[in-house]
């Protein structure tokens, strides 16, 4: 493959990893400890990942337990979850702050699932939009340099095949996701 697509196979690449990391951030009735990814404390007047001022573990299938270096600190991560959109009330006994996720109802479930297809379905625009963007690479360089028509219509090829398997990608991301979710 010609070097110049490499690039925008690198585009659709950051994509697909970027709807994957989305996803994670999607509660499926499971505790997961990545919905903590995107909050941050006031560390002494820096705003701080809470993984990095506290030990975070699973130690039951709905249930994160978050265990602050400084018992200070319990205070600062307990607004934080109560200020973000995580949608769970904390609790808290002094030395560590405990989130129960309570089971899904299926109607939430259902909700999750339009969300993650709505999600999949803008990474498929986006994917689109890397495409086109390199078909216009290819006609630009039709016109400025001497690339043969069989050239041309190569490059447009495998632009059209890669972008064919990362939509591919996507769809199977979005079912495994899906199925995830509507799992009881």
């Amino acid at each position: 493959m010609d070097e110049r697509i490499s690039a925008f196979e690198t585009k659709m690449n950051k994509t697909l990893e970027n709807l994957k990391e989305e996803y994670m951030t999607i509660r499926a009735g499971r505790a997961n400890p990545h919905i903590l990814d995107h909050l941050t404390v006031d560390y002494y007047g820096t705003p701080t990942p809470i993984q990095q001022v506290a030990n975070i573990n699973v130690p039951e299938a709905r249930m994160i337990q978050i265990s602050p270096w400084e018992p200070s600190m319990v205070k600062e991560i307990e607004k934080a979850i109560l200020t973000s959109d995580i949608g769970i009330n904390p609790t808290n006994d002094g030395k560590m702050i405990r989130l129960v996720f309570p089971e899904l109802t299926e109607e939430r479930r259902k909700e999750l699932a339009k969300d993650v297809k709505k999600r999949g379905e803008n990474a498929k625009v986006a994917i689109r939009n890397i495409r086109r963007d390199a078909n216009d690479m290819v006609k630009k360089l039709s016109k400025s340099e001497d690339i043969s028509e069989d050239n041309v219509s190569d490059m447009e090829d495998d632009i059209q095949k890669m972008t064919d398997g990362f939509i591919a990608k996507i769809d199977a991301t979005i079912e495994e996701k899906s199925k995830e979710i509507m799992t009881v």
